[in-house]
């Protein structure tokens, strides 16, 4: 048993990862699209509760940086997405004091205003959930390890297109970069003035 991690809401943010109806339209694994919503904004709620940051990251497809690769995202000769593919579902009910970022790569901080947010909010903390745990999830994860912030990851509320590959990051990477547990788990955290215990 590690030492427990006493967390503060007030430097803590959750950044929910791509809740868009482009993403939320997929068939995932090992967590449905409905389960990662109801778990995120879950989570979301409690931390906003207690005086922490609700960020919300979205991705606007049309801008989406595609370059040369074996097996794109999204092919060149795809469709243009519907209007609303890259807009947050209804269910995200993004309140008046959230953060909205919108990047227009896999991770969350190159090309947008997310640290300078998190920073200005003297955020030392980030708890990440969302879709796809092996693309955005993980990409932004590692940039926010790069950069010092602790990080939290709540397995249930994050899926991918396979179970394969969501659990690969959830089990080999994460554990080394922070704390793997679920939303119950979190926001039980939360709800005892954020004392979580280490695995």
């Amino acid at each position: 048993m590690a030492q427990a991690l006493s967390i503060d809401p007030r430097s803590t943010a959750i950044v929910l990862i791509d809740l868009q109806h482009s993403n939320v339209g997929r068939q995932l694994e090992p967590h449905s699209a409905a389960d990662v919503v109801t778990r995120s904004l879950r989570a979301a709620d409690a931390l906003r509760a207690a005086g922490g940051t609700v960020v919300f990251v979205r991705v606007d497809i049309p801008q989406l940086l595609s370059l040369p690769a074996d097996a794109p995202l999204r092919p060149r000769d795809a469709p243009a997405p519907p209007p609303q593919a890259s807009e947050l579902v209804p269910e995200c009910n993004v309140q008046s004091g959230d953060v909205i970022v919108t990047k227009r790569q896999w991770g969350a901080f190159y090309g947008t205003d997310l640290e300078q947010q998190l920073r200005r909010r003297g955020i030392r903390t980030i708890v990440l959930t969302g879709i796809a745990t092996n693309f955005g999830v993980e990409s932004t994860a590692r940039a926010a390890f790069d950069r010092g912030y602790e990080l939290v990851f709540i397995e249930d509320a994050m899926s991918s297109f396979s179970g394969d590959v969501h659990r690969f990051p959830v089990e080999h990477i994460f554990p080394r970069m922070g704390f793997v547990r679920s939303t119950e788990e979190f926001i039980d955290a939360v709800a005892e003035t954020g004392t979580f215990g280490g695995a």
